[in-house]
């Protein structure tokens, strides 16, 4: 299956406004978002936990990034309640299921295999810091080579200088309204800014958004200049 797996396009959904589509595991349901492949895939989605649904142990060769948007997620090495951000490193295997019901962001096989952390971040409680500009705070969540991960934080009228992302760039809003020159993306929105993109962004009103820059391929031109 593919969905939005030309990694060079952007892409910008309403995550709230997708049917949700079952998986193979009973009261485990998905919203999917990019997909390249069939049940093993290396994919993008928001997956909701009906209450005591649980997943085989499984293996992740590509790895696993999740964020908890609901609820409180679980596998056999704890529970994680809503704002946890975790890593299962390529290669990893886990049980993983929900009691109350969870629901979660969840990115497959888009690891580099060297690596290897595996991360653990309660966000509701972790630091945050200055950003660029005024009124941006951000908490930062990984970095392996060009890959970053983070909340930011926009305080109501914050505005950004214009810039690019020559890896790329991935955004979901989870509250609040972020905005830039092609369009205002409510709590929900998902966007991907391919690489060599470039805008402007900035928030009326304010909004946190968890962003993921630098882990999109390079499309180079006939000439051999990036695309």
């Amino acid at each position: 299956m593919d969905l939005h797996a030309d990694l060079s396009q952007r892409v910008v959904i309403d995550t709230g406004a997708l049917a949700w589509s079952p998986s193979p595991m009973a009261g485990v349901e998905r919203r999917m978002l990019d997909r390249e492949g069939a049940e093993v895939a290396r994919a993008t989605s928001i997956v909701r936990y009906a209450p005591l649904s649980r997943f085989d142990r499984h293996h992740h060769g590509g790895g696993e990034e999740i964020l908890v948007l609901e609820g409180t997620f679980s596998d056999d090495q704890g529970d994680y309640p809503a704002g946890t951000y975790l890593r299962n490193q390529a290669g990893s295997a886990h049980a993983p299921f929900s009691e109350e019901g969870c629901t979660v962001l969840v990115k497959l096989q888009q690891m580099h295999p060297d690596d290897q952390q595996r991360v653990v971040i309660d966000t509701r409680t972790a630091d945050w810091f200055p950003g660029l500009v005024p009124g941006l705070q951000v908490q930062p969540l990984h970095a392996w080579g060009s890959e970053h991960v983070a909340l930011v934080r926009w305080a109501p009228g914050t505005v950004f200088q214009p810039h690019g992302h020559p890896g790329g760039e991935e955004i979901l809003v989870l509250d609040g309204v972020f905005q830039d020159e092609q369009g205002s993306y409510p709590a929900g929105s998902w966007l991907r800014n391919p690489a060599g993109s470039a805008h402007q962004p900035w928030s009326e009103p304010g909004c946190t958004i968890w962003v993921k820059t630098g882990h999109l391929p390079v499309t180079l031109g006939p000439d051999g200049s990036q695309a």
